[in-house]
């Protein structure tokens, strides 16, 4: 008896240092409190309660708005202090919930001090898209005059790239127009600098195939796409283009389509009723360019190969993004205009469908074309299936697929992101939960002389401690949340689902419980450990709530319910042992 008492209270300690460790939790921030009435509760006792709330707490306590009459919401001004006050108040049984109210903020506008000025980004909804997606995982090669790791690219991820004109492997930049492109498709975002990009977490492969004066060949443009397909990008942008077709350019698109990479490229800047070479060829996304206003940029090529149309600028609102000064090699933040600004729209947002693990350049493409926004009466195919929409684009790729980053999301709405969430103030209390597994199973390995570890003996210990709690919290969209509550209560707490009162139960935070199940099931070969095991499990969920929640209905939670606690406790360990002892002597004989 003496072990008994003694380990009795090394349990509870542990309890009393956990439910005091719990504080230093980190908190969601919340400056006031959300107390939703039950519907059936009358008006006439709810205008009392929010004048007893007023008095108590010296301030205005008023519905969350017009819309929140029906559904009977109020908000009290007050912190963690207040909120745990409320939640043990007799208040609690005439509401649905009583929680904070979080201040929740804006996740995916980034805070680049000149994203203002890129009203192509806004143009293309590509904040939505963000909330999805960043291109994370995804990596576009830039076939261009090189890119240089200009500031507002030092977050960018790059991968080993070539320079086909110089043959080297450094694929910098001496003309600008390379940098550009891979800063609409991948600036370095929310690093408070500069401009952003449309796929910022994708990766950057420079491919320099233009001189400084920004001409190059068919042959190491088709090497550099051969090049690209070998080592591992998804999609590949060329802004740039000229007449004439070839079939080594056709070789090498066909090769790296094979290889189910995304070939975009812009349409080109004649104003030719025809998309140029590459952009013309079968396997490439042609892409038109836009201005501000959503009407065909004035230089841009249209009609026959065209497929879709994005913002390219124009006189009165250029493409802006950090690269090179080519006379100086200085880093500028710059406005260009062009088809060429227009492709890269295409190939972030291409990133982002890849990233969401779309695989062919067939279903990207499909996925361009039908989240387009239509223009009507566009009998000249300026603008292919419409005008490039990110945000529907991602939608659409993940219809039907319940994503890694959906997942992750419903966590961080739910609140289950949030250590407070878990641990103080939320749905469960972390901490005195994994006490009184913890004591459960201590507990059990004191009577271990007296016990086997049976299957039946482990479920009894976890049901009759804590149950699966971390149940207790989960809302799945509209499924109803009694059984989350049921299967996450311990046997005390069946009570309080029961009952719907936070507060135990006193009958089922007893030892009346576990009498029943010993008294029912000692005589079967298995059940007895379950129910042993339940008396054990009790026994640390009663000791370890005397110290972190005493809360009992009808008897406050103060010494009453604390003392009532621990004799319960120690009731229920009492028959454990006796039980266990009785089957011992029963197997000896």
């Amino acid at each position: 008896m003496r072990k008994l008492v003694l380990l009795c209270l090394f349990v509870l300690g542990i309890g009393f240092a956990l439910f005091n460790f719990q504080r230093l939790a980190q908190q969601g921030e919340f400056e006031s409190i959300i107390v939703d009435f039950k519907e059936e509760v009358p008006l006439a006792k709810i205008s009392k309660e929010i004048q007893g709330l007023s008095v108590k707490y010296n301030q205005q306590v008023d519905l969350n708005s017009i819309f929140s009459i029906d559904d009977r919401i109020y908000i009290v001004e007050g912190d963690k202090k207040t909120l745990k006050q409320l939640k043990r108040s007799p208040l609690r049984k005439d509401t649905e919930y009583i929680e904070a109210n979080y201040i929740y903020k804006a996740f995916a506008v980034p805070n680049d001090p000149e994203y203002t000025k890129q009203w192509n980004f806004r143009n293309i909804n590509v904040e939505q898209a963000w909330d999805e997606t960043k291109g994370q995982g995804v990596t576009v090669a830039v076939i261009d005059t090189g890119v240089s790791k200009v500031p507002d690219l030092k977050l960018t991820k790059f991968v080993k790239g070539y320079d086909f004109v110089n043959n080297k492997d450094d694929a910098s930049d001496d003309n600008g127009h390379g940098t550009h492109i891979a800063g609409t498709i991948a600036q370095s975002t929310n690093n408070g600098y500069g401009v952003a990009g449309i796929a910022y977490e994708a990766s950057i492969m420079p491919l320099k195939v233009l001189s400084g004066s920004g001409g190059g060949t068919i042959a190491d443009i088709a090497e550099s796409i051969k090049f690209a397909a070998d080592n591992g990008a998804d999609v590949i942008n060329m802004s740039l283009g000229g007449g004439g077709a070839s079939n080594m350019m056709a070789e090498a698109i066909k090769y790296a389509h094979s290889k189910g990479v995304v070939v975009v490229a812009a349409a080109g800047n004649e104003g030719r009723n025809t998309s140029s070479y590459p952009a013309r060829y079968p396997d490439v996304i042609s892409v038109s360019a836009i201005d501000a206003a959503g009407k065909k940029a004035p230089y841009s090529n249209f009609g026959a190969g065209v497929d879709i149309s994005a913002p390219g600028g124009s006189e009165t609102g250029k493409i802006i993004q950090n690269t090179v000064d080519p006379s100086t090699g200085e880093s500028v933040f710059v406005g260009f205009q062009g088809t060429s600004m227009a492709a890269p729209h295409v190939a972030g947002v291409a990133a982002l469908i890849r990233s969401t693990g779309v695989d062919t350049p067939e279903e990207v493409l499909d996925i361009l074309k039908q989240s387009s926004r239509k223009v009507q009466e566009d009998h000249l195919n300026h603008f292919g299936s419409g005008h490039l929409d990110a945000n529907a684009a991602v939608q659409l790729a993940l219809k039907g697929k319940i994503s890694v980053n959906d997942f992750f999301r419903w966590l961080r709405k739910s609140g289950y992101l949030n250590l407070g969430f878990w641990i103080d103030g939320g749905a469960v209390a972390l901490l005195p939960k994994l006490g009184m597994v913890i004591g459960s199973y201590l507990l059990a390995w004191f009577l271990r002389n007296y016990i086997p570890f049976t299957l039946g003996l482990n479920g009894g210990l976890i049901f009759g401690s804590s149950g699966l709690f971390f149940l207790q919290g989960l809302y799945w969209f509209d499924l109803p949340q009694w059984p989350m509550r049921l299967f996450g209560s311990s046997l005390p707490e069946l009570g309080n689902v029961v009952f719907g009162n936070p507060n135990f139960n006193p009958l089922f935070a007893s030892a009346l419980i576990p009498f029943l199940l010993i008294a029912l099931l000692l005589g079967h070969p298995s059940l007895k450990w379950f129910a042993i095991g339940s008396g054990i499990g009790v026994a640390a969920c009663l000791g370890v709530s005397a110290v972190a929640d005493p809360g009992i209905w009808l008897l406050g939670s103060g010494a009453i319910a604390r003392g009532y606690l621990l004799v319960n406790a120690f009731l229920c360990l009492g028959l454990a042992y006796l039980a266990s002892q009785k089957e011992k002597q029963r197997v000896s004989l």
